[in-house]
């Protein structure tokens, strides 16, 4: 079995509210799980210890076991140092600017050091 420490969602509509579970990572989002070991509450703001609640011993245990962290849960457990934050491997591609606006940027820097 392959366990994945992930959020689950909750809450009403427009107004989410997340546990963080400890499930097989072939279950759905919101379905069966093993064991609950923290929450994460979005609208509360950063400094309020609520936002992000976790039994750090729990979570230790599971990923002794093999379980894994997914990038958000890992992110929130770094803030209360649990885990170490994990490394942004790539940044998305969409981001990258498209053909045109990379040849006039280009264009532009070629430009410039000579109008110095």
């Amino acid at each position: 079995m392959a366990l994945k420490i992930r959020l689950s969602r909750g809450g009403v509509k427009k107004h989410p509210f997340y546990r963080m579970v400890v499930t097989d990572s072939r279950n759905p989002r919101d379905g069966e799980f093993l064991e609950r070991v923290g929450s994460y509450d979005p609208f509360l703001p950063n400094e309020n210890p609520s936002r992000v609640v976790a039994n750090a011993d729990r979570v230790k245990y599971w990923i002794s076991v093999g379980a894994k962290l997914s990038d958000r849960v890992a992110t929130l457990l770094s803030r209360l140092q649990i885990c170490e934050k994990p490394p942004i491997v790539e940044t998305p591609k969409k981001s990258a600017p498209k053909k045109k606006t990379a040849e006039k940027l280009q264009q532009a820097q070629q430009q410039a050091p000579s109008a110095e």
